[in-house]
């Protein structure tokens, strides 16, 4: 009996996630039809895979003319600047792959959800910044419409469907500690743009790499946990696990443990969350037992990673402080990622992320407005305070 494809809307398409996502689509070509196509800039790489998979909409966050499309590519409804983002997210598909770096995710989230999509989520800060207004439209939108892309939520997920009504303990969320992860404070404080770059583990963007460096990708993570889960901040425990080779894992409240154990391979979690709840081969290499040298956990440090002690302050918070921490976070990392950015020290972004806190206070993060009056508000004290 003939399987009927998924049709999927690739947002962010040309990125890490995206990319990826695309290998497992042409490996399953039988089973997944991409619908859309999302780029931020990259048109070139888009244009190649437009030709390949042959979209009804394909976009562009940087607008351009439209006689820089060329001929054999007008086939389908191009759309430009912000609003190539909803417009894929609400297009013909069923399932809307939000991989877009940042706040440009919350949106396209929200739009995917009310029209009735699924949602697979590739995105951090649509839950960190909105985590409120995310659930109660996925609340809306019925069962599974939510689904977690990130290796480490797709491990808690997984692990989920063996909890048989056994109520959760805790979870744990690992992290290998990125290339910082035996250093000290101050010399973590004093590195280099070339140093936060270089993770001992993962291939991925330039910022969620920064972000693995300071641990800011965990405390984002943590936030993500407590929406996604339904758990309080207490539940989540971050452990430091070298090896990346457990991607998280579920404590019950029986004593036992549930992990997702793997390959550091992010083909893993994708093909998951657009085959769930199926499961389809990836093509990558499984996990070799007897390959492995042994498994090492940590506690994580709060004072050499400030991160996480801010992530637990701005949950207990509530309101728009995960919103602000997550918008001053960016404006510190694209600041050390842009031009001239290669003498700012990492300490500076832990800096300007705190002062930015403090300097904004309690603020409402009830409704879309809310929060992104807070998130431009956050961005512009944290760009006055870089300078």
């Amino acid at each position: 009996m003939a399987c009927t494809k998924r049709r999927i809307a690739v947002l962010g398409s040309t990125g890490s996630i995206g990319s990826q996502a695309l290998m497992v689509a042409r490996l399953h070509a039988d089973r997944f039809q991409v619908t859309a196509l999302v780029a931020n800039r990259s048109k070139e790489q888009l244009f190649e895979q437009v030709r390949e998979f042959r979209p009804e909409v394909a976009g562009l966050g940087t607008p351009i003319p439209m006689e820089e499309i060329p001929e054999d590519l007008r086939f389908c409804r191009w759309v430009f600047g912000k609003e190539a983002l909803t417009e894929a997210a609400q297009s013909d598909c069923d399932d809307v792959l939000v991989s877009v770096v940042g706040m440009a995710g919350l949106s396209s989230v929200l739009c995917a959800l009310r029209h009735g999509k699924r949602v697979l989520l590739a995105n951090k800060e649509a839950l960190v910044a909105g985590g409120q207004l995310v659930t109660e439209a996925a609340a809306r939108a019925g069962e599974n419409s939510l689904l977690p892309v990130d290796s480490e939520h797709s491990a808690i997920f997984q692990c989920l469907q063996g909890a048989a009504g056994n109520p959760v303990e805790r979870i744990a969320l690992t992290c290998s500690g990125g290339p910082f992860r035996t250093w000290e404070r101050e010399a973590i404080r004093a590195a280099t743009r070339a140093q936060a770059l270089k993770h001992p583990n993962w291939v991925m963007g330039q910022k969620i790499t920064v972000d693995s460096a300071t641990l800011f990708n965990k405390a984002l993570e943590m936030i993500e946990a407590k929406w996604l889960f339904g758990v309080a901040p207490e539940q989540i425990q971050v452990v430091v696990h070298p090896q990346s080779v457990i991607h998280s894992g579920v404590f019950f409240r029986d004593g036992a443990l549930l992990a997702q154990l793997g390959t550091p391979d992010m083909r893993l979690p994708i093909l998951y969350a657009m085959s769930y709840p199926e499961r389809l081969p990836t093509g990558g290499e499984a996990l070799d037992l007897f390959k492995l040298s042994g498994l090492t956990f940590e506690e994580p440090d709060p004072v050499r990673f400030p991160s996480l002690r801010l992530a637990q302050e701005c949950m207990a918070a509530g309101g728009a402080a995960c919103c602000i921490l997550n918008a001053a976070n960016e404006e510190a990392v694209f600041r050390m990622l842009g031009e001239g950015g290669e003498s700012m020290p990492v300490g500076r972004i832990f800096d300007v992320v705190e002062e930015t806190l403090q300097r904004m206070g309690n603020r409402p993060g009830d409704s879309e407005e809310q929060i992104f009056a807070a998130d431009a508000e956050a961005r512009r004290i944290a760009r006055s305070l870089l300078g």
